[in-house]
């Protein structure tokens, strides 16, 4: 199973366009995906779920988690790296159990102009500690706003070929 995780707790975000967009892609190539939205968490998750203590609101992600082989992990840029609140997701998880010998993909995003480049090196380090198997090709998209059209799909030709490509990949990894 692959889960697309959409890295903020920002709701209506861009991030879960994207991710939503992955979801879309994976499904007509026939592989099933889910999406974990960090916008779902519980208002009490770091008071909940961490240190320990687990709430019953949390299961269900622990559960997902563990079930995946494959994460696609969809990273918009927060103050030069990535959110905070992802880093507590994969914190508050099970370790090592959860991401142990697993593959990741990671998409990069950002209204600026460089795509979170910054911020998937960060959580490259992050992957590497809970002994995820990154895909080397990774996906930076800059100005995030330009990159939609009016159905939420990407329609930039090298953005398109170069997310199919990164979708191809990951599917063989």
């Amino acid at each position: 199973m692959i889960t697309i995780i959409s890295g903020t707790n920002r709701p209506h975000s861009n991030t879960l366009k994207l991710a939503t967009y992955y979801q879309q892609k994976l499904i007509e190539k026939g592989v099933a995906a889910h999406i974990l939205s960090l916008a779902e968490l519980s208002v009490d998750f770091i008071s909940a779920d961490m240190y320990k203590t687990r709430s019953d609101a949390f299961q269900p992600y622990q559960d997902r988690v563990m079930a995946t082989e494959k994460f696609i992990f969809v990273i918009p840029e927060y103050n030069g790296s990535f959110p905070g609140i992802l880093k507590t997701f994969v914190d508050a998880c099970k370790f090592p159990d959860s991401f142990f010998n697993k593959k990741a993909a990671l998409v990069g995003l950002s209204s600026g102009k460089y795509g979170n480049i910054r911020g998937v090196d960060h959580f490259t380090g992050v992957c590497h500690y809970v002994r995820l198997n990154v895909l080397p090709l990774r996906i930076h998209i800059p100005h995030i706003f330009q990159e939609f059209n009016s159905d939420g799909s990407l329609y930039k030709e090298d953005t398109v070929r170069f997310t199919d490509e990164q979708i191809e990949e990951f599917i063989r990894f």
